[in-house]
């Protein structure tokens, strides 16, 4: 076929190229041994901390601070139910815990560990009026405090807006970060492959007892397969002389595989009661037997999510602001993914400065309590 171009144009110019990706090639293979060793020397969950509290596979885990806390009211994150909380603390500049700790706040986080295969009997109420309804009361009595701070990521921000709602007189401010409470929205494919058409989560709980992590993780590869499965190794290929991407991303590769199972029966009843049936905001949800409203949450909410999240689309965490009895309610958005929210330079930069001042704003200082 004619291209247009002189004969001798084109073996040239293919010649160049061929050099071009050879000698990257090269160079990749040439730093693969000082990219093993940054592997070999990646940290991640680096902030000093002290367990507090323990019951069965869940932990309080405690952040230490190097001086007095600015503020009365602790901070309580409740992570989500999959994979790991070290996400929070993933490195020492891609820390949101780090960023709360820097303004004056006590802070402490909820690992649920990974449940055994005896565990999988557990339901919602274990985890919303058990764990973490004893976390805030060892916070309210360790602190002198009527109330708490309370941030949710996730699965954990739901899990936050059901003790909230329930109980709004422990909770000073809540944080939600990309936490799902409106289920309607058809912006994230997880929602359409767990509708009552296409998953049978009773067959599936009933064979394997947990949702195993393997299935967990293969549905969020499957979500950005061309991203999951080749873009990322592409990339790192490409940066494999640059210590500082291949700490981040061995970093971030540890979290990502670091894959854990949910309780069966919590997630039986996430899926039939939340995905499927949208529960939280239709009305009709129960928990410990007591009727769930969103009403009931007064106390001022920060929503922050990502435009980018093919998780949870930022219009299912928006979903609670008509539904809420909350008078201050703010928002921040950001142009990241679900984990970008989190560790992304930009959310470091942009979003946590902000949410930490939000936060500073609406807490009793030390000084005027004690005064």
């Amino acid at each position: 076929m004619d291209t247009g171009r002189a004969r001798g144009d084109a073996p040239r110019e293919s010649k160049g190229k061929g050099k071009g990706k050879s000698f990257s090639f090269l160079r990749g293979l040439l730093a693969s041994p000082r990219a093993l060793a940054v592997a070999q020397k990646t940290r991640v969950g680096t902030t000093r901390c002290d367990v507090v509290h323990e019951s069965g596979t869940h932990r309080l885990l405690r952040y230490r601070r190097d001086t007095p806390a600015t503020w009365a009211e602790p901070v309580l994150f409740c992570y989500a139910l999959i994979n790991r909380p070290y996400i929070l603390d993933l490195q020492p500049d891609k820390s949101v815990i780090r960023q709360y700790l820097a303004r004056g706040f006590d802070v402490y986080i909820i690992d649920w560990g990974v449940p055994s295969h005896a565990d999988r009997i557990f339901t919602v109420e274990h985890y919303v009026s058990g764990f973490l309804a004893d976390a805030v009361r060892i916070l309210r009595e360790a602190h002198a405090s009527k109330d708490v701070h309370l941030v949710g990521y996730c699965m954990g921000g739901t899990l936050s807006a059901l003790f909230t709602a329930l109980h709004p007189e422990l909770v000073k401010t809540m944080t939600l970060l990309a936490a799902p409470i409106d289920f309607t929205s058809t912006d994230s494919l997880l929602n359409l492959w767990v509708d009552r058409a296409n998953f049978d989560v009773d067959a599936f709980i009933d064979a394997h007892g947990n949702c195993p992590g393997w299935y967990l993780q293969a549905c969020f590869q499957q979500l950005k397969p061309v991203q999951n499965y080749l873009q990322k190794y592409l990339t790192a290929f490409d940066n494999l002389e640059d210590p500082t991407f291949l700490a981040s991303y061995f970093a971030m590769e540890l979290w990502v595989n670091d894959n854990i199972p949910v309780a069966g029966e919590t997630f039986r009843w996430f899926v039939k009661e939340l995905y499927q049936g949208n529960r939280l905001v239709g009305g009709g949800l129960e928990v410990d037997h007591r009727r769930v409203d969103l009403r009931r949450i007064t106390c001022p909410l920060l929503l922050l999510t990502a435009a980018n999240d093919h998780l949870v689309a930022p219009a299912a965490t928006e979903g609670i602001r008509p539904h809420v009895g909350s008078q201050d309610v703010e928002s921040i958005g950001i142009d990241a993914g679900h984990v970008g929210l989190v560790v992304g330079g930009k959310a470091q930069r942009m979003v946590w400065p902000r949410a930490t001042q939000w936060l500073t704003e609406r807490a009793t200082s030390m000084q005027s309590r004690t005064s």
